[in-house]
């Protein structure tokens, strides 16, 4: 997933070539996001403070011509103020709804986890099922829906951890680090510039994308591979909470739009393992073992991911 593999007039290297212009030397972390957002699925950027979360964000929100809303969130940040809520007009006599910070194509939901529990839930029903609900009437939200949130690392002041349900609605989980000598040197020059990033892809041209994306074609040995990985997860004595169904569904949905963007119409074993690690890592809950033997998430995920039989790899014509 190098560079020079993103020429042509294919829709998705846009957006990628895009953001690279913002982002310097986050390659695979900008086309894990792309192939997230083609799978249908919700983004949690996850890492230290300034090593540009918000940038990937607000790059990839650029890049596409969609409505945007975004929410800088901070502990009096309410419910409301994302689902919206009803006010009464004196002139009708009626309530009328207000929309709230959600009613967008794309929701970019800053520092997530300085704001509330209570406010923190809220999205939950809108992140599944792509509605709101206020006052007992249900709204459906524009499609596509997708929310990229940022979070810094829980032991920050001032923080509240995602609850394990919304943690499991975000399709992956994602890490930029600190960029590589040759990559600061370029960010100190100024390399990156933002305000330079054009919308190149329009609401239609995604949704087209997403649809050829979830036709991927799956043979039934990758399926019985995406079973085993997740039930390694369940299975791991260092594990209290394995990877939920969804989670699982979330792995082959990724793994389908991993191979849309290398431009295959069928899924390989390797396009799964590229995927497993930032669509499973979130949602682990380690038990006391694994604390003791100071063992992360990552770690754990590659043993599960080294110890199932990769079939064997299939090209071409065989693949259907």
């Amino acid at each position: 997933m190098g560079e020079g593999k993103y020429s042509g007039q294919f829709p998705a290297y846009e957006i990628i070539n895009e953001v690279k212009k913002a982002v310097i030397g986050k390659d695979d972390c900008i086309v894990k996001a792309v192939a997230a957002i083609l799978a249908g699925g919700h983004i949690l950027l996850n890492d230290i403070p300034g090593v540009g979360k918000t940038t990937l964000a607000m790059a990839l929100s650029k890049s596409m011509l969609l409505r945007q809303n975004r929410v800088q969130f901070t502990p009096d940040v309410l419910p409301s103020d994302l689902t919206g809520f009803s006010i009464y007009q004196k002139e009708t006599g009626q309530f009328v709804y207000q929309p709230g910070a959600v009613m967008c194509n794309l929701l970019l939901a800053d520092e997530i986890n300085r704001t509330s529990p209570k406010t923190q839930s809220a999205l939950l029903e809108v992140m599944e099922e792509q509605k709101v609900t206020v006052d007992g009437i249900s709204r459906p939200v524009p499609s596509p829906f997708i929310v990229i949130a940022t979070q810094n690392p829980v032991g920050s002041a001032g923080t509240w951890m995602l609850p394990e349900a919304q943690l499991d609605r975000f399709m992956v989980c994602l890490q930029l680090g600190y960029p590589s000598p040759e990559d600061e040197i370029n960010i100190l020059k100024g390399c990156h510039v933002q305000e330079e990033v054009q919308a190149v892809v329009s609401r239609e041209e995604l949704q087209g994308m997403q649809q050829l994306a979830g036709q991927v074609f799956v043979q039934e040995e990758v399926y019985q591979y995406v079973g085993e990985l997740v039930q390694g997860t369940r299975k791991h004595p260092m594990v209290e909470l394995g990877i939920s169904p969804r989670g699982a569904v979330h792995v082959l949905q990724m793994a389908r739009a991993l191979a849309f963007l290398r431009q295959r119409e069928y899924v390989l074993p390797e396009d799964v393992g590229d995927v497993f690690l930032p669509v499973c890592v979130h949602r682990m809950v380690l038990n006391s073992k694994a604390r003791v033997a100071q063992m992360d998430a990552g770690r754990i995920l590659g043993e599960i991911l080294k110890g199932v039989k990769v079939p064997k790899a299939m090209k071409g014509s065989n693949a259907r």
